[in-house]
């Protein structure tokens, strides 16, 4: 079982990314923008952030940026979880610091599936 920050601001996809990973076992912290998702981590680090790109005040990079900063921030897997779907997009945001990206609408199978899939990755390489 993995600890999974949600950072996302429409409560609706919150709750569902949310439910879809307690179901697969994971303890689950939400934050509905970029202040609180790094305020959140200062209060307790978890093994997975997965971040909205467009939210009040911080964007998604903005906070991956400033997360990998802290210290222990190298060693959490990011998952970056948006509508955004350009290449420049996915670009900006890997040169940011995240491990993974999806686009909404995401497939409720596969999230599971990849959060799985990168929670190993990243423990094989930190």
């Amino acid at each position: 079982m993995a600890s999974v920050l949600v950072v996302e601001d429409d409560t609706d996809i919150q709750f569902m990314i949310s439910f879809l990973l307690k179901k697969a076992g994971h303890e689950v912290r939400t934050a509905d923008d970029g202040q609180a998702a790094l305020d959140r981590w200062a209060e307790q680090r978890c093994d997975l952030v997965i971040l909205d790109w467009m939210m009040p005040g911080l964007t998604g990079p903005e906070v991956c940026s400033r997360l990998r900063a802290l210290p222990g921030g190298q060693d959490v897997a990011v998952l970056m979880l948006t509508a955004k779907s350009e290449k420049d997009d996915v670009t900006e945001a890997f040169a940011a610091g995240v491990d993974d990206y999806m686009t909404k609408p995401f497939s409720p199978r596969e999230l599971p599936e990849r959060v799985e899939a990168l929670l190993a990755r990243v423990a094989q390489t930190r």
